[in-house]
């Protein structure tokens, strides 16, 4: 994303109180200029910084630039206990290069002046159920909270079908592709449901714009098929909803 582009996002939304994640479904480590981007965030006393991460281009470097720059928390996807498991899914990345980087981290977020929250997060899979116990014991004692999440799907994945119920990720989160355009969900890889462009207006006209309230009215509902992005869609068919059935 041009630097214009992320400043323009910042500056429209000072004071708010917003957590800002500056990444989609990219990796966030690997853009250099990502300890830069969140200082810039961190300017403002209200804002919230965070990263998802699978932790392998975490140098000490890195570590230390993030913690100086202000970063609030970091999660870290490792979704196995054993090379054999991890390596199954990441491939190309070594897991006990991972392992150590976040170790690391954890032990610098602690050892510096900063507040620094770490997290672990498993995706709940059959391969891996054997190994969630020993995983929550280990990263336990090292990073602030070790969770297993459940496994979603992804919109527009074969063989997923609708489920008619609300969206949570859309009330109170906003997702920008690097060219400025603004989308409904993070999930959204091909340009199936997008709101605004913050070249051409603010964030807070986007959210407060036409497009995107008449998409939210419709999730309000339960009204997914009225969105070509959500039309695919069966996240959060485990949660409860009040007015829809479980």
């Amino acid at each position: 994303m041009p630097d214009g582009t992320w400043k323009k996002i910042i500056d429209d939304t000072r004071g708010l109180g917003i957590t800002y994640r500056p990444f989609l479904q990219n990796e966030a480590l690997l853009d250099t200029r990502l300890p830069e981007i969140v200082a810039y965030i961190k300017q403002d006393a209200t804002a919230h910084a965070e990263i998802n991460t699978n932790g392998n281009a975490l140098t000490e470097k890195k570590a230390a630039a993030l913690i100086e720059a202000g970063i609030d928390l970091i999660r870290f996807s490792i979704d196995a206990f054993s090379a054999e498991t991890y390596e199954k899914y990441r491939v190309g990345l070594d897991y006990d290069r991972v392992a150590e980087n976040i170790e690391r981290f954890a032990r610098m977020a602690r050892e510096s002046d900063k507040t620094v929250v770490t997290e672990v997060r498993m995706i709940d899979m059959e391969s891996n159920r054997h190994e969630q116990h020993d995983y929550i014991e280990f990263w336990s004692e090292r990073v602030d909270r070790a969770l297993i999440v459940p496994l979603y799907n992804w919109p527009w994945t074969e063989g997923v079908e609708m489920i008619r119920k609300p969206c949570i990720k859309m009330r109170e989160e906003m997702f920008f592709y690097t060219d400025g355009r603004a989308v409904l969900c993070c999930w959204d890889i091909a340009g199936r449901a997008v709101i605004g462009d913050v070249n051409e207006e603010s964030v807070l006209d986007i959210w407060n714009g036409a497009q995107r309230l008449k998409y939210a009215g419709y999730l309000a509902r339960g009204e997914r098929e009225k969105i070509e992005l959500c039309s695919r869609c069966d996240a959060y068919a485990g949660h409860s909803f009040e007015g829809f059935e479980d």
